[in-house]
């Protein structure tokens, strides 16, 4: 959500003239996230966000996120809803650039989350399963076990460039990945990236959930295994068992998982932290000159998966079965 396309200001006076949102009182960017240019909106009515979208998110791809959060909605969850402009539109064009205007979330993102913030999310995850049962929309995770060795053939020449030994233990965890990876778990609508940056949070509780662009259909438990892995890390790289098992807890009081999901959670942990690993690399190898937006640290997940590897069951991520 940072800002890579300006809008001049009597471009975006008359796009937002469209909507029935009274007039503009103010906006500034928004400097949070990498994936799409976001303004804050002041109107005379509220407080809105306007999303352009960049070349990352495919705009043949818009109206599955867009009806995605629509559907969330109407079933009680808390996500930004895409206005309409008078007749009818929900994505217009604006500096060459696929665009619409959400409503406002109230609350602020989680910078250190603790153990209660990390039940409220569990939960939270599991309520988002459960609304998107019903969606009638599929869209593919181009990001799950196929799509890994791709991402790999990007960065291999150079992987050794950024730590000793990276090569070989990506092409090793590849591999076990290929053999062990499960079937058949129960699956759905997925977030598939709901990092701390993309909840909000009044107090302890959960106010919202945002940022829905890589959202697929998938396992539930992979969503699950992707915020233990984004949540219940410290600074130092340690794993936090108390806030892991909290996490785990507060998703069970929303839907219990099933013992296979159970018993591949370390495993769907291990494809989780090598996703972001792989897609970090790329983009750590790829930054283009003079980009103001700095690439996240693919080591971090290195250092993730090393756990993982050292994990037995899902005893020793807090599930007590």
């Amino acid at each position: 959500m940072a800002v890579y396309t300006e809008v001049p200001e009597d471009a975006l006076f008359a796009f937002v003239a469209q909507y029935e949102i009274g007039d503009v009182l103010a906006f500034k960017g928004i400097a949070e996230g990498v994936e799409n240019t976001n303004y804050y909106l002041h109107t005379s009515q509220g407080a809105f966000i306007l999303t352009l979208y960049e070349k990352r998110v495919r705009e043949d791809e818009l109206p599955f996120f867009i009806n995605l959060m629509e559907h969330l909605a109407r079933r009680g969850l808390n996500c930004p809803q895409p206005l309409r402009t008078r007749d009818g539109e929900k994505l217009g064009r604006l500096c060459g650039r696929a665009a619409a205007i959400f409503t406002f979330l109230e609350g602020l993102a989680i910078r250190r989350p603790n153990a209660s913030h990390c039940g409220a999310l569990g939960a939270a995850l599991a309520q988002m399963h459960g609304a998107g049962a019903d969606f009638g929309m599929q869209r593919t995770n181009a990001l799950s076990l196929a799509g890994w060795p791709p991402l790999f053939a990007a960065a291999e020449d150079r992987a050794e460039q950024v730590a000793p030994g990276l090569t070989r233990r990506i092409r090793e965890e590849l591999a076990y990945l290929d053999m062990k990876w499960p079937r058949g778990l129960p699956e759905g609508v997925i977030h598939a990236d709901l990092f701390p940056d993309n909840a909000f949070f009044i107090g302890e509780e959960v106010s919202g959930i945002i940022d829905f662009y890589f959202a697929c259909t998938d396992y539930f438990a992979y969503d699950l295994a992707i915020c233990l892995n984004a949540w219940c890390f410290e600074a130092d790289h340690s794993f936090n068992v108390t806030k892991a098992k909290a996490m785990l807890a507060g998703y069970e009081g929303v839907r219990r998982l099933e013992d296979a999901e159970a018993e591949a959670l370390p495993t769907l942990c291990r494809g989780s932290a090598l996703r972001f690993m792989l897609t970090r690399l790329v983009d750590w190898l790829n930054v283009p000159p003079g980009a103001l937006v700095r690439p996240k640290d693919p080591l971090e997940y290195d250092r993730k998966l090393g756990f993982h590897r050292r994990v037995e069951s899902a005893r020793d991520y807090g599930l007590m079965r």
